[in-house]
C-alpha cells in the first residue's frame, strides 16, 4: 500500500512538472528605491506604470492572471540581490524590471545571468549593462550614461562650454556618467579640469561646490541624480555659482526633479530625456491616464517601465512560452512601438535603441499650464545616442 501511494505521489508530481510552461501565469517584479534619494525619480510611481502596462495588455496571458510584486532595495546592492534571489528561487518571479541605482542593477544583472532569468533595467544609467557587463538575458531600456553624455554633454560643448568640472555620485552610475561625458568633452576639444566624488544622499555640499567654483570651469557637470541633483542645484544657487558666470549641467535630470525644484530654480537647465509627457498625442495619452491614477505626470523612468513591462509581455505572448531563451529572442526581434518610444529596436547586446530629446527648462513666464516645463531643442537620434552592438564592448557581440 505504501509503495502504491508513493508511486501515485511520484506520478502526481510528474504530472505537475509536466504542465506546459505556457499554462502557467507570469509574475513580474518591480525592484527599486521607494524610500530614499530616488523615490520620486522612479519609486512607487514606476510600480503604478507597470500595473498600467499589465492592464493595457489585458491582465492575463495563456489564460492566467499576470501578477506584479514590488520591493524597496534601499540603494543597497546586497539587499537588492537578496530580494531578487528570493523572488527567483521561491516566489516564481519571471522577470525583474526598473532597477534604479547602477550598483544594484549590475549586481542583479549578474544574478539574473547566473539563474538564467530576464531583467530589463530602466532606472539605472550605467552603459556597462550593455557593454562589458552585458549578459544574454539582460536588457536596458529608456536611456544610459552614454546617451546622456551625447545629448547634454555634446550640446553644451558645441555651445562653447569647453571646460568642465564634475560633481560625481560616488558609485558605479556617477563614474560611468562622468567618464562618458568627459570622453565627449575631450573628443570635441574641451578639457576636464577636475572632479569630486560625493557620497550618495549627502546633505551638505558646501566643500564640493567650493571646489567646483574655484576650478573656474565654464560647466559644472552634475553626474548625480534624484534628490542629490536637486540639492546640488539649490545649494549652488546659494553660492551664486550661476550668477557668477558658471553653468550647471544636470546630466541626469528628469521631470520629477524639475517639478521638485520648481521653474524659478530650474529655468534654463538643459537636459536629455527619452520621454516628455506633452511631446505628442501618444505621450499625452499615457500621461493623462497616469495623472488620473497618481496626481503627477510621468518622467522617462516611469514611462520607460510601462514600455519595458509591455514589451516583455508581448514577447512572452509571441514566444508562446515563458522560457527565458525564447522570450529573450522575441524581445530582440519585436519592434518597440508604444506611447514611450516609436520605432524602437533591441540590439543583440540588449540595448533598446530609440530617439531621445534635448530640452531646456522654461522660464516661469513661459509655462502656460501645470507641468508645462520643457521646450524641445533637438531630437537626439537613437543610432547616434547609443553605440552599435559591436561597438558597445559587449562580449556577446564579438
Amino acid at each position: 500500500m505504501r509503495l502504491r501511494l508513493l508511486s501515485a505521489g511520484v506520478a502526481a508530481c510528474g504530472l505537475v512538472l509536466a504542465v506546459p510552461v505556457s499554462a502557467q501565469g507570469v509574475k513580474i517584479g518591480i525592484l527599486n528605491d521607494q524610500s530614499g534619494v530616488y523615490a520620486d525619480y522612479g519609486g512607487k510611481w514606476s510600480f503604478e506604470a507597470a500595473k498600467m502596462a499589465v492592464e493595457d495588455f489585458g491582465g492575463s496571458v495563456f489564460g492566467h492572471r499576470i501578477e506584479i510584486v514590488s520591493a524597496d532595495h534601499q540603494n543597497k546592492p546586497d539587499l537588492g540581490v537578496s530580494i531578487a534571489r528570493r523572488w527567483y528561487e521561491f516566489e516564481n518571479v519571471d522577470m525583474i524590471t526598473e532597477l534604479t541605482t547602477s550598483s544594484v542593477a549590475l549586481a542583479v544583472h549578474d544574478l539574473s545571468k547566473q539563474m538564467k532569468k530576464i531583467d530589463i533595467v530602466v532606472g539605472a544609467a550605467t552603459s556597462r549593462l550593455t557593454g562589458d557587463a552585458c549578459q544574454p538575458w539582460g536588457f536596458h531600456w529608456a536611456y544610459d550614461t552614454r546617451a546622456l553624455a551625447y545629448g547634454t554633454g555634446r550640446s553644451l560643448v558645441d555651445a562653447g562650454g569647453d571646460t568642465w568640472f564634475f560633481m560625481t555620485a560616488d558609485y558605479a552610475f556617477g563614474y560611468a556618467l562622468e567618464k562618458d561625458t568627459g570622453d565627449f568633452v575631450r573628443a570635441k576639444g574641451g578639457k576636464v579640469l577636475g572632479q569630486v566624488r560625493i557620497p550618495l544622499n549627502s546633505s551638505d555640499l558646501s566643500s564640493f561646490l567650493l571646489q567646483a567654483q574655484s576650478s573656474k570651469a565654464k560647466i559644472i557637470g552634475l553626474a548625480n541624480a534624484g534628490l542629490d541633483t536637486t540639492n546640488s542645484i539649490k545649494q549652488a544657487a546659494e553660492f551664486g555659482i550661476v550668477k557668477s558666470g558658471q553653468k550647471l549641467a544636470g546630466l541626469l535630470l528628469t521631470l520629477a526633479e524639475v517639478h521638485g525644484l520648481g521653474l524659478e530654480a530650474a529655468q534654463g537647465l538643459v537636459l536629455t530625456e527619452g520621454y516628455y509627457w506633452d511631446r505628442d498625442d501618444r505621450s499625452r495619452e499615457l500621461a493623462e491616464r497616469f495623472f488620473k491614477r497618481t496626481g503627477r505626470m510621468p518622467n522617462m523612468i516611469q514611462a520607460g517601465t510601462y514600455s519595458a513591462t509591455l514589451a516583455y509581455l508581448k514577447a512572452v505572448k509571441a514566444a508562446g512560452t515563458k522560457d527565458t531563451e525564447a522570450v529573450a529572442k522575441k524581445l530582440k526581434e519585436l519592434p518597440v512601438d508604444d506611447q514611450f518610444a516609436q520605432g524602437g529596436k533591441v540590439l543583440e547586446n540588449g540595448r533598446m535603441v530609440h530617439d531621445l530629446y534635448l530640452f531646456e527648462v522654461k522660464k516661469p513666464s513661459e509655462s502656460k499650464k501645470p507641468w508645462d516645463y520643457y521646450q524641445q531643442l533637438a531630437v537626439v537620434p537613437g543610432d547616434k545616442a547609443f553605440p552599435s552592438a559591436k561597438d558597445s564592448g559587449c562580449p556577446l557581440t564579438k
